[in-house]
């Protein structure tokens, strides 16, 4: 045990090093995993060092997600066990939502004080744009199993922690429904903390409840409702079954999508047309059509899409905006209709190439460049930020990168 004991001390020692080196010099290139100096890099672009507990979010507003959502129901079935593990080992666990918004915890006696103290607690925020590098984050960022060992946390109010935290995916979409996290402190880690994370995500998995049939958070399946490609090659489906549209009915609907709250025949047109000469007549027309094949779903006063929709656009904004670059890019099929002449499609399209990039000039994962590298081949810029945030030539992707860089430069 004092070996174990020394062990530790001598990892937190490392950890210590790296954080102050990282933040007091500026050092950029610390020994750290890379999953974490990616978290230390966008933490120091908004977490304060000095926090003293996570933002609360509205406690109403948790207590109602929480309560008969399908996450709820499988805690509940299966709360014993995890209480039972959180006091034998004197943890404190978390759940929480795909946000990292805790929303529900337990601990044992010294564990829950302690959680308490920094609000470990339902409702806090605990994303690292809020509280800096966490467990809770990189497994939901990384969508994979996560360890943070004391001053790998970003923030010092829980240096003396270490935190597991695993996935919880609704095993019927397969879509990740949030995390669930064990912490106690530093000197108590143990090898077998990742993988009781991972038997706690399954045990939870294992109660959800089927939720193709869940009143509030169900999920419609991959061929329920309408479903628009607007990347790369442009398609519609409904119910699976692809639409046989021209581009301009493939543009309606993409803006009608967009505005699920539903648009003017005015704004529609502008949207559309912008300065162009086509009468109102037109455009009416191209709805009629429309409203016909998607079986009477599009109201009129304002046109609206009257069911399911989902949208490539979306699921790669989304990405980008939880920072998940990799989900982001092979959620990207290339550019936003290419040719459009809609104003308001073309402007999008350049909001969505632009993000893309920058997000991997701020984060360049090697597979998400060589994963971008197929879609934009000639973008050198991406090719070179990643080569020189790599260095050397250890990593299995350099020599690809490489080739794909003197292609982009001919």
């Amino acid at each position: 045990m004092e070996h174990s004991l020394g062990s530790l001390r001598d990892r937190r020692l490392d950890a210590v090093r790296a954080w102050t080196a990282f933040v007091t010099e500026g050092d950029d290139a610390v020994r750290v995993r890379p999953e974490v100096l990616s978290s230390w890099r966008r933490s120091a672009q908004g977490a304060a060092l000095d926090a003293t507990g996570a933002p609360l979010a509205d406690e109403h507003d948790t207590a109602a997600f929480w309560q008969d959502s399908p996450l709820q129901s499988a805690v509940s079935t299966v709360e014993q066990e995890l209480r039972r593990s959180a006091e034998d080992g004197d943890l404190v666990l978390a759940v929480t939502d795909t946000k990292t918004r805790i929303l529900w915890t337990y601990g044992g006696r010294v564990m829950r004080r302690k959680a308490e103290s920094v609000n470990f607690v339902p409702g806090g925020r605990w994303d690292d744009a809020s509280v800096g590098t966490n467990a809770l984050d990189l497994a939901g960022r990384l969508d994979a199993p996560a360890t943070v060992f004391s001053a790998e946390h970003y923030s010092p109010m829980v240096h003396n922690w270490v935190c597991w935290a695993a996935p919880v995916h609704d095993p019927v979409t397969g879509e990740r429904l949030g995390v669930i996290d064990l912490s106690t402190t530093w000197d108590r880690a143990h090898p077998i903390g990742l993988a009781t994370a991972r038997l706690m995500a399954r045990m939870i998995e294992s109660a959800l409840p089927d939720t193709r049939q869940h009143p509030r958070h169900g999920i419609a399946g991959s061929d329920q409702g309408l479903a628009l490609t607007l990347l790369g090659a442009a398609e519609a489906r409904l119910d699976g079954q692809r639409l046989l549209l021209n581009r301009r009915q493939t543009e309606i609907l993409a803006l009608l999508g967009l505005h699920p709250d539903g648009l003017s025949l005015e704004r529609l047109h502008a949207l559309l047309y912008g300065d162009a000469a086509v009468s109102a007549s037109t455009l009416k027309a191209e709805v009629s059509h429309l409203r016909s094949t998607l079986g009477g779903a599009i109201s009129s006063r304002p046109y609206r899409l009257m069911l399911p929709v989902t949208i490539d656009v979306d699921e790669v904004l989304e990405r980008i905006r939880q920072g998940q670059v990799l989900a982001a890019v092979a959620a990207y099929g290339g550019d936003l209709m290419p040719g459009t002449d809609s104003p308001a499609l073309s402007e999008l399209a350049e909001v969505v190439a632009v993000a893309v990039r920058e997000a991997l000039l701020a984060d360049p994962d090697p597979d998400a460049v060589l994963g971008y590298s197929e879609i934009a081949p000639y973008d050198a810029e991406v090719l070179e930020t990643c080569l020189r945030r790599i260095g050397g030539d250890t990593h299995r992707a350099v020599p690809l990168l490489r080739g794909r860089l003197a292609a982009a430069k001919r």
